[in-house]
């Protein structure tokens, strides 16, 4: 097997890991933070389909997040008029609250990549990792 792949391929899964058990002083997983942010940031009414479509993750994965995120108050669920099976998503107050409190604490890690990094070098590995990204969505 090709070792610089094996080095490759552990040095992406060390920076994932990094980033996502960086500490965080938040009362909700990352991922649900993610959720909330989404949902802080469109101007249209949410819907758990635009939540899976935006992070390419299953239905029953947004519906367990969305679950939590009612339930500790961060986010509502509003009946849809025409269709009582659906709803969309509204952040309340205190989920506004918790977006602003601590959206750099969220971001920490990525403020620090860039500050050590430089500009140039930030953007371009910005830049590769999109296109990784967009390569690794074809492929699904």
């Amino acid at each position: 097997m090709d070792i610089n792949l094996i080095n490759s391929t552990d040095a992406v899964g060390r920076f994932c890991r990094l980033h996502m058990y960086a500490k965080r002083d938040i009362p909700i997983r990352p991922s649900e933070m993610g959720v909330l942010i989404f949902a802080q940031k469109q101007n249209v009414p949410v819907t758990p389909l635009m939540i899976a479509h935006f992070f390419k993750i299953a239905k029953p994965s947004v519906t367990s997040m969305v679950n939590a995120l009612v339930r500790q108050e961060y986010l509502a669920k509003e009946p849809s008029v025409t269709d009582k099976r659906s709803y969309t998503l509204k952040i309340t107050e205190k989920g506004e609250e918790l977006v602003q409190a601590t959206f750099m604490e969220y971001f920490k890690s990525i403020e620090f990549l860039k500050e050590k990094m430089g500009e140039d070098k930030f953007q371009q590995f910005i830049e590769l990792i999109q296109l990784a990204n967009g390569i690794l969505e074809e492929e699904k």
